[in-house]
């Protein structure tokens, strides 16, 4: 019992090790969701945690315990005459009624969430996020910054950088912390999709058509996700990056991306000064002889 009881702590620890999931990228090995970065996260998370999974849970029991009775209770064995009937009002309504109620009650909930989503709070400022095969390009209309490509990194640079491979790119999307954001979503060429897991978010990006969604960080530091739209051969190098940065960060960033170009320096063999201008005569010139005596 010493040696179970032992066990089942170690067995406890190690789910509870486990269970520290990395913020703003895959844990490996996780199970659950990401951790929620942002509002929209947490409201995903209630409704998936409070609502969606004690409904399966309880389907799937019920119809585990339905399928024991049914092959203990009515096996060959156990019932030679098997009965005549086949039909039974009572069982048919009930198996017609409660599932209607079940997604009446999903749906509630869902049409909530749903319009959290759409009711967006006034944004702080707007990022444009247009898709390319296969890369992402980031516009700051509000800010005057013309769109920054943002291309994954390569195996070498994400390993010398210590970053998550096939995740980090070399420019993010740089976004204040505690403000609203405004992400207006399209694509270039074919259907990409803007998904960031902590933050929530999952857009399509369609080309012709300006969709938007939105989020607020709640923290600092760096997040990631991808395209979540099979979109080509290379649909696994569209890394998306967002940094979060405190909102002085986010002023000296977009200053250092808007200041005009410093001025070219002179050459180095530029002509020289003008010569001088010519000295005067050495001396004036002699003075006209007097007149003869009178």
């Amino acid at each position: 019992m010493t040696g179970a009881s032992a066990l089942a702590a170690t067995m406890m620890f190690a789910g509870h090790a486990l269970a520290e999931d990395l913020m703003g990228q895959p844990t490996p090995g996780a199970i659950d969701l990401q951790p929620a970065a942002s509002e929209l996260k947490h409201h995903a998370i209630q409704f998936h945690n409070v609502i969606l999974m004690p409904i399966i849970t309880a389907i799937t029991l019920l119809v585990l315990g339905l399928l024991i009775w049914i092959i203990v209770r009515y096996n060959k064995k156990a019932n030679p005459v098997p009965a005549k009937f086949s039909h039974n009002t009572t069982i048919e309504v009930i198996w017609t009624v409660v599932p209607v109620l079940i997604l009446m009650v999903i749906a509630i909930f869902s049409f909530r969430l749903l319009f959290h989503y759409n009711d967006m709070p006034k944004p702080a400022l707007t990022v444009k996020a247009t898709g390319y095969q296969w890369y992402w390009g980031y516009e700051y209309p509000d800010q005057k910054i013309s769109e920054i490509i943002s291309l994954p990194l390569t195996k070498e640079q994400a390993d010398a950088k210590k970053v998550p491979y096939l995740l980090a790119a070399d420019n993010a999307m740089v976004v204040p912390v505690n403000q609203v954001v405004r992400v207006q979503v399209t694509g270039a060429d074919v259907i990409h999709a803007f998904a960031l897991p902590a933050f929530g978010l999952k857009t399509d990006a369609i080309p012709g058509r300006l969709n938007e969604t939105w989020f607020k960080a709640e923290r600092t530091g760096v997040f990631y996700g991808q395209c979540s739209e099979l979109c080509g051969v290379d649909h696994a190098n569209m890394p998306i990056e967002i940094k979060v940065v405190t909102q002085a960060e986010f002023d000296a960033w977009v200053k250092a991306k808007t200041a005009p170009p410093a001025p070219a320096a002179a050459p180095a063999d530029a002509a020289a000064t003008p010569a001088s201008a010519p000295a005067a005569p050495a001396s004036a010139p002699a003075a006209a002889p007097p007149p003869p005596a009178a």
